[in-house]
């Protein structure tokens, strides 16, 4: 049986127990994993008693709820709380989703809380997206035309457009790329399913006119190839995308072109 030895300070450690204090009857124990750089102490799970007669729908109701009004320590990214931004992705029920629209009736039992896997923590539930952003900035996510002066509006054809659907809908909230091992282990090389997915929707943008520079710049064993159609990308996807298939679709038209 093989046994792995993980380093002290990473072990996590039972937290603080905070007890409801409303008297209500209807108590959901909200498990939210907590660590502080500052402190230097191991990461810990804090449990929270939360009165849920007065706690609407979704779980970033619930971390407000507890940020608000129970523990102003908490640590979290939010902003728009309709599913448009990215900013609150998080690890919930053991499934990558955003926090505005996972509703938390749908967690039976307690609700356990986790930052992205696989990714370095900055404070509680905010991981270290810079490495994505910088892999992000590497496929020049732009237009990008021969013409030196633009005088005239870049026309698409109806057919040309639909070829974005299913891409451009992306916001780059890594729910998919911290959700795909090859990810987790080939990180720092593997551009992971978010990216290549943003990569596939400038490929095929009939205004664009360096899909074959941009093809040359994801034909990589490890930028690419790293992918074995695990599909955790695709059950993933808190918008429904289907990287996945944009990843075989490069990998298609490397092989023909």
């Amino acid at each position: 049986m093989v046994q792995i030895n993980l380093p002290k300070n990473s072990e996590v450690k039972k937290g603080i127990y905070y007890k409801d204090k409303t008297g209500s009857k209807n108590i959901r124990k909200v498990n939210v994993y907590r660590w502080d750089p500052s402190l230097g102490e191991n990461p810990r799970v804090d449990s929270y008693e939360v009165d849920m007669d007065n706690c609407p729908s979704k779980v970033l109701d619930v971390l407000n709820k507890i940020k608000n009004e129970i523990d102003p320590s908490l640590a979290y990214r939010r902003s728009c709380a309709h599913g448009v931004c990215g900013s609150c992705a998080m690890n919930m029920d053991g499934k990558n989703g955003l926090a505005c629209t996972k509703p938390h009736s749908e967690i039976d039992g307690d609700i356990n809380i986790y930052p992205l896997p696989h990714l370095k923590v900055k404070k509680d539930l905010i991981g270290d997206l810079s490495g994505l952003y910088k892999q992000y900035e590497s496929i020049e996510p732009w237009l990008k035309t021969n013409q030196k002066v633009e005088t005239t509006e870049i026309l698409q054809t109806k057919e040309d457009r639909v070829k974005l659907d299913g891409a451009y809908e992306c916001i780059m909230c890594a729910c998919c790329s911290t959700s795909c091992p090859s990810y987790w282990w080939n990180g720092d090389k593997y551009l992971g399913p978010a990216v290549l997915l943003q990569a596939y929707r400038w490929i095929v943008d009939s205004r664009d006119d360096e899909k074959k520079e941009r093809l040359k710049k994801v034909a990589d064993e490890l930028k690419l190839y790293r992918c074995h159609t695990i599909m955790n990308c695709t059950s993933a996807c808190p918008k429904g995308l289907n990287p996945a298939k944009a990843i075989a679709e490069l990998k298609k038209m490397l092989a023909t072109n």
